[in-house]
């Protein structure tokens, strides 16, 4: 085949037929040093727990190696030594090492829901987690990663549940159980709430944009009147509560426990 029918992808990487994304992000790989494996954002995509968008590809090296400087590449030198493990044919930092990484190194109210994705995909258990921060002391946000594994919960379903459920324990209130199932008086499970405190019948929701489709609408006004008539006090809160006004959420929880 002539050069010329050659696509490029990457300098010095040609193919003979379009590239999706994943043929892009190997022919990056094809441009690092042998010793680059994907990290943070980039293997937590692949290993199932990618809950945090990013654009760019991110990539760890031994410090020893030069970080190369390509467009759509962010490197991250570590003093750690790693074995990198093959997901998809392509090299990535191990899962805990992954988890702990962004755990430590993303905001606060970003770490916990990384976690509770990571043990949901099955990717991690919580020991593993724990033996991996054990190697991490004396970086950057280790105590930030020390002190949300344990909070960690594989029951939450999306980000802005495991943010909201941080909000509530930061706030100084009783953990909230995720995915709180509520039975009838058969004991046949009719409606699961976000979060909740089964003793005392108050569920917690967020209502995402979902919530504005109609026939999202009548199943909800269905839901809340049944758990109304079953006796459970439901507070509901959206975006602007979670990143705008968190006391608000606090104080209305703390208001309903008390």
């Amino acid at each position: 085949m002539n050069r010329e029918e050659l696509r490029r992808v990457r300098r010095g990487v040609y193919a003979d037929q379009p590239c999706d994304d994943e043929d892009e992000l190997r022919a990056l790989l094809l441009c690092l040093p042998k010793e680059a494996a994907l990290t943070r954002q980039s293997a937590a995509r692949r290993y199932g727990f990618g809950v945090l968008r990013d654009d760019v590809v991110h990539v760890q090296l031994p410090v020893t190696v030069p970080k190369p400087r390509l467009p759509g590449l962010v490197v991250h030198h570590s003093v750690l030594p790693v074995d990198p493990v093959l997901v998809g044919g392509l090299p990535c930092v191990p899962a805990a090492r992954c988890a702990v990484d962004l755990a430590r190194t993303v905001r606060r109210l970003d770490a916990l829901p990384v976690l509770d994705a990571a043990i949901r995909a099955g990717a991690v258990t919580a020991e593993e987690l724990l033996a991996e921060v054990g190697v991490h002391r004396a970086l950057r946000g280790v105590r930030q990663a020390r002190e949300l594994i344990p909070l960690a919960d594989g029951r939450a379903e999306c980000r802005q549940e495991s943010q909201l459920r941080l909000v509530v324990i930061d706030g100084r209130l009783p953990p909230p159980e995720p995915q709180l199932w509520v039975y009838d008086g058969l004991g046949i499970p009719r409606y699961r709430l976000d979060l909740g405190y089964r003793e005392r019948r108050i569920g917690i929701e967020y209502d995402g944009g979902s919530h504005l489709d109609r026939d999202r609408l009548r199943y909800d006004r269905s839901r809340i009147n049944w758990l109304d008539a079953d006796g459970w006090r439901m507070r509901y809160f959206t975006d602007r509560d979670l990143y705008a006004r968190p006391t608000h959420i606090v104080a209305t929880i703390r208001a309903a426990l008390s």
